[in-house]
């Protein structure tokens, strides 16, 4: 059967009218509702995988203030030769922040230190002395016992024939109840005492070598750290 020239333009007109016609207005609904979809998603995404270590832990310190401390025996020695530096007393002074809310990271200071009746390898007499400002800083904090390192330290190192620069950081702990600066170090911390600067020395130390330091400081005034 064939379709006269009015017949398919009546049809033409049904299929026109039966079409949904998508508006401007309609097609920009529908765009901004697909953009507000993807949003939506890539935030829920972010929040997923953000880092825990976002979350710095904070302590407190109480009295703070400047403090000094004094201790017994401690020791310096070269991880590669055993070479030790043993002195018979040592003091440090230093600050500590006060207050709550205290990020770990430079929450006090060491200004000055002394290392009285040092003895090197031979049973030669050493002379050590600190350069710069040392850093303390606390990376956690559980059952009155803070953990944490000392950063920035430089001290020069004099003898008989031998000279040289210990740089770098030591391991650290402070207990509330007995007040003492422990430091010692830890396996696989990262804290490391490097030396340079050498001269002489006979091959006891060497340029690159690694240090440990050992020695336990009682603080005064004694100080609370949660």
């Amino acid at each position: 059967m064939q379709l006269t020239t009015s017949t398919k333009e009546e049809q033409i007109s049904m299929r026109t009218r039966l079409t949904p016609r998508i508006t401007p207005r309609i097609t920009s609904r529908i765009t901004q509702v697909l953009l507000a979809g993807t949003a939506a998603v890539t935030a829920v995404l972010a929040l997923s995988v953000a880092p825990a270590s976002a979350v710095t832990a904070t302590f407190t310190v109480s009295p703070g203030g400047s403090y000094t401390g004094s201790a017994g025996t401690t020791t310096l020695t070269d991880t590669t030769t055993g070479s030790a530096l043993t002195c018979k007393s040592a003091t440090a002074a230093g600050t500590l922040k006060s207050g709550s809310g205290l990020s770990g990271t430079g929450i006090g200071t060491i200004t000055s230190t002394t290392f009285t009746t040092c003895t090197g390898p031979l049973g030669l007499t050493f002379t050590v002395k600190q350069s710069g400002t040392w850093n303390l800083n606390i990376t956690s904090n559980s059952g009155g016992v803070s953990t944490g390192f000392i950063s920035a330290v430089k001290a020069s190192l004099s003898g008989p024939l031998c000279s040289a620069t210990v740089t770098g950081s030591a391991d650290a702990t402070y207990t509330n109840s007995t007040g003492v600066l422990t430091v010692k170090p830890v396996s696989g911390s990262g804290h490391t005492l490097t030396v340079s600067g050498v001269s002489g020395c006979l091959g006891l130390i060497n340029n690159g070598n690694t240090s440990t330091f050992n020695g336990a400081f009682t603080i005064s005034p004694k100080q609370t750290i949660t």
